[in-house]
């Protein structure tokens, strides 16, 4: 696949540690998070989500999903 590059894990890391810096500091959600710094560097949403680590993939879920953004899973009762 000549002309994709795809990102680092360094690269991951330091986007992901960026994000919940600015979640933490700013008191916003991870998704709010993601597109005020995509849209404070120009930075494409498609870009950023090859740069998202799995921890922030899993807190970007969980956001949507108590946002009913997306589907909740179901969990059957232990």
């Amino acid at each position: 696949m000549e002309g994709i590059k795809l990102p680092k894990l360094e690269e991951k890391e330091i986007f992901s540690k960026y994000i919940i810096e600015l979640v933490e500091r700013d008191n916003i959600g991870y998704i709010d998070a993601i597109t005020e710094h995509c849209e404070k560097i120009g930075l494409e949403i498609e870009v950023a989500a090859t740069l998202i680590t799995p921890y922030l993939i899993s807190k970007v879920s969980e956001e949507a999903r108590n946002q009913n953004l997306i589907e909740r899973i179901p969990v059957l009762p232990i």
